[in-house]
C-alpha cells in the first residue's frame, strides 16, 4: 500500500515537550450566519500554529484546539470576540506531543449532535452542580447518576454508582431515556459527560419531558479530574479524549490507554495481552467486525507504518490525520466530546 508522501510539520508548530496547551471549549449562541465565522477562525488558528478541531453551527461552537499557550490565547480571543462568546468557558491541560495532526473548522447543524430540532439549552438546562459538591449530590440515595457519554467511553472510565446507557451515538440518548425513564421513579437526575456540553443538551431535554429535578456536573469530567484529588475521588477508571492522548486522569495526566488502529477503540493492558488483539488490525472488542481481506489490508498497513517510523519519515501530523478521519466515521467529530 502507498502511503501519501510525509508532510513536515511547519517551523511554528515545532513545540517543546511539556509545552503545548490543550483547550476544550464550547459555547451556545445564536449565531445568524455561521459560515461567514468560518475563514476569519481558521486563519486565525493557522496563523497562531494551533491545530484541533472547531464547529460552527447557528447554535454556536464547540472544539478542542491546541498550540503553545500564546497560540491557544490568540484564538481563545478571537472566539470571545464572536456574538454572545464573552462569557466563553473553557478547560485546559497539557500534552507531551502535539496531539491533532492539522487545523479544522466545519460548519455543522448542530454542535454536538443530538438530532432533537426543539432541544435549546439557552432556555434552560439543569442545575449546574461545583465538582467540589459533587460527590454528596451522587451519594444521595434519591439521586440516580447517568452517564451522558457512549459505550467505547464509560468503558474505561466512569463514575461510582453510574447508569451507563449503552449508547453508541449521543443520537441514542433520547430514545434510552423515553425506553427507561420509567425505571427512576421519582428520584433526581445527575448527569455528566466528558466536558459539560452534552449534558446542556440532555438536562434540556429531561426537562421537557417532565424531570423536574435535573443537575449535572459544571465543567464535565475533565474539570472534576482537575479539581478533585484522586484521595476523594469517586471517578474509576480514566476518561476517554478524542485527541492522541487517548485517556487522561486525576490532574488531566496523559492516561494509560491506546488506540486500536482498525477500530478506534480505547485499548488498555488487558487489551493488548488477549489472545485476539493484534497491534494495528484487530482489538477484542472488534475481532468479528472485519473481513480477512479487510485484516490483510490493516496488517499491510502497519508493516508500511513501521517501516517508515524506523525511517523516520511518518510524521505525526499524517498519522493524526488518518486516525481522526477514520475515528469521525465511526463516531464523530473529535469535539463531540465536550
Amino acid at each position: 500500500m502507498r502511503l501519501a508522501p510525509a508532510l513536515a510539520l511547519p517551523a511554528r508548530t515545532a513545540y517543546h515537550t511539556g509545552m503545548i496547551k490543550v483547550a476544550a471549549l464550547y459555547q451556545f449562541t445564536a449565531f445568524a450566519d455561521p459560515a461567514s465565522l468560518r475563514a476569519p477562525l481558521l486563519a486565525t488558528c493557522e496563523a497562531s500554529g494551533v491545530r484541533g478541531t472547531l464547529l460552527l453551527a447557528r447554535e454556536g461552537i464547540n472544539g478542542t484546539i491546541a498550540g503553545s499557550p500564546s497560540g491557544i490565547a490568540a484564538v481563545l480571543a478571537h472566539i470571545r470576540a464572536l456574538p454572545g462568546c464573552a462569557g466563553l468557558d473553557w478547560k485546559e491541560s497539557t500534552a507531551a506531543e502535539m496531539p491533532f495532526g492539522r487545523m479544522k473548522v466545519r460548519l455543522k447543524r448542530e454542535i454536538v449532535t443530538m438530532g432533537e430540532p426543539e432541544i435549546d439549552p439557552r432556555a434552560g438546562t439543569g442545575h449546574y452542580v461545583a465538582p467540589g459538591d459533587w460527590n454528596a449530590l451522587i451519594r444521595a440515595p434519591d439521586v440516580v447518576v447517568i452517564d451522558t457519554r457512549n459505550d467505547y467511553e464509560v468503558s474505561i472510565g466512569t463514575f461510582e454508582g453510574a447508569i451507563d446507557p449503552g449508547t453508541k451515538s449521543f443520537r441514542d440518548f433520547p430514545q434510552w431515556w423515553r425506553d427507561n425513564a420509567g425505571r427512576f421513579g421519582n428520584k433526581r437526575v445527575a448527569m455528566f459527560c466528558t466536558g459539560g456540553i452534552r449534558c446542556e443538551k440532555s438536562t434540556n431535554f429531561l426537562l421537557r419531558e417532565g424531570v423536574s429535578e435535573v443537575y449535572h456536573l459544571k465543567g464535565g469530567i475533565l474539570k472534576y479530574l482537575e479539581d478533585v484529588p484522586a484521595s476523594e475521588s469517586l471517578w474509576q477508571g480514566e476518561c476517554f479524549v478524542f485527541d492522541q492522548r487517548v485517556s487522561v486522569g486525576h490532574g488531566l495526566k496523559e492516561g494509560q490507554h491506546g488506540l486500536c488502529h482498525a477500530c478506534r477503540r480505547p485499548i488498555g493492558a488487558a487489551d493488548r495481552a488477549h489472545p485476539d488483539f493484534e497491534e494495528g488490525v484487530a482489538c477484542p472488542a472488534c475481532k468479528d467486525d472485519y473481513s480477512e481481506t479487510q485484516r490483510e489490508r490493516f496488517r499491510e498497513r502497519q508493516r508500511q507504518m513501521e517501516l517508515a517510523g524506523d525511517r523516520g519519515d511518518l510524521h505525526l501530523g499524517q498519522r493524526l490525520d488518518r486516525a481522526s478521519d477514520r475515528r469521525e466515521k465511526r463516531c464523530g467529530p473529535a469535539s463531540d466530546q465536550s
